[in-house]
Order: structure tokens, then C-alpha cells, then sequence
């Protein structure tokens, strides 16, 4: 969504009244001063000369100043951009989605699965399994104790105990050293820690004799900097390494915790239910603007095979590498993969096959001057 367009709608509400508030403050003090003036004749006559002259010269100023013209004029303007702001923001936040919608037909059995995997992830229990009861998918209930496991590990964490997150680590030992993760090093650096916050001196260094001592070939430096906070017990937040006491090194440590954990199981580090609604909401703005566009035109994209147009999706919604060819714009597949010119451009095989029109008759290419033959052309392979 870009906020950008409501921002510099309601900036323009802003000014106009602003500038509004200041014409209005402008034209009362104006006409103040002119009935103060007039008192102040009225006030100042000796004789019993009647008032009558300084009233007419009064209205005469008055409706030379012309305050209902000035105001009018101030308040029309804002009224028209307070008639629009409302429209703006029905248009971003309330638009008609079910425009946007498309007959799909999707694997009910699969959709299941990630929804009770989704509320498994993130700890409703009650929630998957009365899904998995209600659908009649007794096969996702698997998931139910891995995800237990997990939850209870993170729970202990939030309470400052990490004893169920260091015997799952020791019994992952092997695959978190073959995925190149220093998570149970990580584990044992904040345990360490928590000892020197909470207990004694020696109680720390015995801890570190133990735990620590196995990882210090590898991490002799980090290892150091431990030990050096060993000479600052009771005043840890003047230490020099007191970045080892940062609250967020225990809410990073349960994210790779579970994207370690989820990565065991097969699952991917995020839910596929929550990256398919962020990416739907995400590319939502521009399919509405496209089936509007398309609507005024009276066509329908239901039919269509492929967008006509790029939904631009942020770098964490891209998993794996694509190729739109520039002449085309259709994306790269099997039967019409990207092609690498002698030049160093890349277009589909379609592409090049229409701009020979033999194989072996060579072609321009359409960004550079340079001429290449379908045989001098190279299939790349992401």
C-alpha cells in the first residue's frame, strides 16, 4: 500500500487549514480594530453631536473589508479538500477486494495442512486440532508434539530458563554443526551471563570450565571477552563487553531457535500461511488498480494466462531466481528458457527465434549493435 498518497492528501487538509484558520484570525482582527476605532471616536465627542456619522463611515469600512467575501473564499477551498480525504482514505483502506478475487482451484487436503501447521507454529493448539477434527485430517495431528516441544522451550526462555534450549541443542548437536549454526554456543554465552548477573563469581567460572571451555579453539576471542567480564561482577553495565547484557540477544536467540527447530522438521523458517496473506496484501493494490483499469475498458482478466503488468513484491517474498524476458515480457520456463547473446544480453528462445527467423541467418540484437546466429546463443540456467 502507498501511504505516500495519503500522506499528501491529509498534508494538503492540513494546509488549507492552516491557511484558513489564518485568513479567518486575520479578517476578525481587521475588523476589530476598525469597531475599536469607532468606539473610540463615539467615546471621544464633547458635544451632544449625534454618533450617526462614525457608524456610516464604520459600514462603509466594514463593506470595503468585505469579511464574508474573504472568509468564503478560505473556507471553500477547504471544504473541497475535506470532501476529497474522506474518498482517499475509503479508496486505500476500504477497497472492494472480492474485485481482485480468482476462481482457483486448490488442494483442500494441502490447504488444510498449512492452515493447522500455521496455528500449531504459533501456539494455538486448540485452534489446529479442532480444524484437523472438523476436516477429517487426522495425519497433520504429527505436528502437534514437535510444535509442543518447541513452545515450551520458547516459554521457558521468556521466563529467563534456558535448561530445555540447551538439551535440545546438545541433542542437535550434530545437525546444527552441519547446518554451520554456533547456536548452543550462543545458548551457553547468555547462561553465563545470567550466572554472573544472578550468582557468584566462582559459581560463573565453573560454568565456564564446563560449557564454555569446549568452544574456545573456534571462538578464543568471544571466549575472552567473557572472561574478561569476570573482573566486573556487580558492575556489569559499566563493563566493556556490556553488549553481552542486551535484552534482544534473548529474543534473537529464540528466532533462530525456532527457525532451527522448524528447519528439522522440513518446515520453512516462516509460515506459508502468513507469507501467502503478506505477499496477497502486498500485490492486492495493484491487481485492483488492474482489474478497474480493465473494467473500464470492459475486458476480463479472469481469462488471462498472465498479468499485464509486474507485481513488484519485496526482496523477502523472492525465493528463488526469475527471468522475464525484456522482448516478450513473458517469464522464462523450460520450453522457453533465457538465452545469453555473444553481446551479454539475455532474451527468451522465443524471442530469438522470431528475431532470426532461421536458425541460421543472424540478427540484430535489440539493445546493442552487435549481430549474433541462434548457434552462438547460450542457454543460462539459474
Amino acid at each position: 500500500m502507498d501511504l505516500s498518497t495519503i500522506r499528501d492528501a491529509f498534508d494538503r487538509v492540513a494546509k488549507k487549514q492552516k491557511l484558513s484558520t489564518s485568513k479567518s484570525q486575520e479578517v476578525i482582527d481587521q475588523v476589530g480594530r476598525e469597531i475599536e476605532q469607532a468606539l473610540a471616536n463615539i467615546q471621544s465627542i464633547q458635544d451632544l453631536t449625534s454618533p450617526a456619522p462614525i457608524l456610516v463611515e464604520l459600514k462603509t469600512k466594514l463593506n470595503a473589508i468585505g469579511p464574508h467575501n474573504q472568509l468564503e473564499g478560505s473556507q471553500k477551498e477547504l471544504n473541497i479538500n475535506l470532501n476529497k480525504y474522506p474518498k482517499t482514505l475509503e479508496r486505500f483502506f476500504n477497497p472492494d477486494i472480492s474485485k481482485a478475487y480468482r476462481n482457483v482451484d486448490f488442494d483442500s487436503h494441502i490447504v488444510n495442512h498449512i492452515i493447522a501447521s500455521h496455528f500449531y507454529r504459533v501456539g494455538l493448539f486448540d485452534i489446529a486440532d479442532c480444524l484437523i477434527n472438523e476436516a477429517g485430517e487426522p495425519e497433520a495431528i504429527f505436528l502437534k508434539s514437535r510444535f509442543l516441544e518447541l513452545h515450551q522451550i520458547l516459554d521457558a526462555m521468556r521466563a529467563r530458563n534456558l535448561k530445555p534450549a540447551l538439551y535440545w541443542v546438545s541433542t542437535n548437536r550434530e545437525n546444527l554443526v552441519q547446518n554451520g549454526s554456533n547456536l548452543e554456543l550462543k545458548l551457553h554465552r547468555l547462561q553465563f551471563v545470567e550466572i554472573l548477573r544472578n550468582k557468584s563469581q566462582a559459581d560463573a567460572l565453573n560454568y565456564a570450565r564446563t560449557f564454555l571451555a569446549p568452544f574456545a579453539t573456534l571462538h578464543m576471542d568471544e571466549i575472552q571477552k567473557l572472561m574478561g567480564c569476570l573482573l566486573w561482577v556487580g558492575k556489569l553495565d559499566r563493563c566493556p563487553y556490556s553488549e553481552f547484557l542486551s535484552p534482544t540477544h534473548w529474543e534473537k536467540l529464540a528466532e533462530e531457535l525456532m527457525w532451527q527447530f522448524c528447519s528439522f522438521l522440513g518446515q520453512s523458517s516462516e509460515s506459508a500461511l502468513s507469507v501467502a496473506v503478506a505477499a496477497g496484501v502486498e500485490g492486492l493494490p495493484t491487481l485492483l488498480k488492474l482489474v478497474n483499469v480493465m473494467a473500464a475498458k470492459k475486458q476480463e482478466w479472469q481469462a488471462m494466462k498472465q498479468l499485464p503488468v509486474p507485481v513488484d513484491l519485496r526482496k523477502e517474498f523472492q525465493f528463488h531466481s526469475i527471468f522475464v524476458c525484456p522482448v516478450s515480457r513473458e517469464q522464462g520456463s523450460e520450453e522457453n528458457p533465457p538465452m545469453l547473446l555473444p553481446c551479454g544480453h539475455v532474451l527468451c528462445k522465443q524471442s530469438i527465434m522470431k528475431l532470426s527467423r532461421s536458425s541460421t541467418r543472424t540478427f540484430k540484437c535489440p539493445y546493442c549493435p552487435l549481430e549474433a546466429s541462434v548457434a552462438q546463443c547460450r542457454q543460462l540456467c539459474f
